[in-house]
């Protein structure tokens, strides 16, 4: 089978898993008489989310690039620099979450019904573990393969930067729909109303942004590496036999 339809059934079960997680946060806001169009804002600007919706919109782009050029051609920049980008996020969500996060449910989730729990179980598990386990098979066996150039560390990490900052103004202008808070974050560790204030907030966002340098160097290298190899054993036949 073509990779190609490997990366789409992947964005689709990601897609699957949003459409779970939407259902959910539907139901609880419901159940909670919580205002819905503050619940789905605050869903949709989730870090987990929006890197979810970019990875399924960067696998439909790869997908498509591979079906349209058959064969051995490797993948465009634009094509290797976009699965990095999106690579990075997910791979760090189902780190943190999987050695973290497991088995921490929110205090709202204990009132769900048994189909609303069945859902959250299933966006929770391909959003956190299925897609990064995809991601590690993509960056290891998907073929033609493109290695990155070092300068594109700086673009891996622009979209995480650039989501911090909209998070961290965005937190302040919105409150939280239980009314607890006239502000909201969607992660605990982000919140400087802590007892920590803004200097835990931003030791926070300096570990988590080293922790994508060092994801992102991870997938560069693997990247040249594959892409040395490939030349390699490509080079006898790309050379032809000796000449007598």
């Amino acid at each position: 089978m073509s990779w190609a339809w490997f990366r789409i059934a992947a964005g689709m079960t990601a897609l699957s898993g949003v459409v779970a997680g939407f259902i959910v946060n539907v139901d609880r806001a419901a159940r909670e008489e919580q205002a819905l169009s503050a619940v789905l804002a605050n869903y949709f600007s989730m870090f987990t989310i929006v890197s979810t919706l970019l990875s399924v919109s960067v696998l439909g782009f790869a997908a498509a690039w591979t079906l349209r050029h058959p064969g051995t051609a490797r993948e465009p920049l634009s094509v290797a620099l976009s699965l990095a980008a999106v690579a990075g996020p997910v791979l760090l969500l189902g780190l943190v979450y999987n050695l973290l996060l497991r088995d921490l449910p929110a205090p709202v989730a204990l009132g769900d019904s048994a189909g609303i729990a069945m859902l959250d179980t299933y966006a929770v598990e391909v959003l956190h573990v299925v897609m990064p386990l995809f991601f590690v098979l993509d960056l290891l066996f998907a073929p033609h393969r493109r290695g990155l150039p070092w300068w594109s560390l700086g673009v891996l990490v622009g979209y995480p930067v650039a989501w911090v900052t909209y998070t961290m103004i965005r937190g302040e202008l919105v409150a939280n729909p239980d009314g607890t808070t006239p502000w909201w974050y969607p992660y605990p560790f982000l919140d400087p109303h802590g007892a920590g204030g803004y200097g835990s907030a931003f030791l926070y966002i300096g570990a988590i942004t080293a922790g994508f340098l060092a994801i992102g160097a991870m997938i560069i290298l693997i990247g040249r590496y594959r892409e040395r190899r490939a030349v390699h054993r490509s080079a006898p036949a790309t050379h032809g036999p000796l000449a007598i």
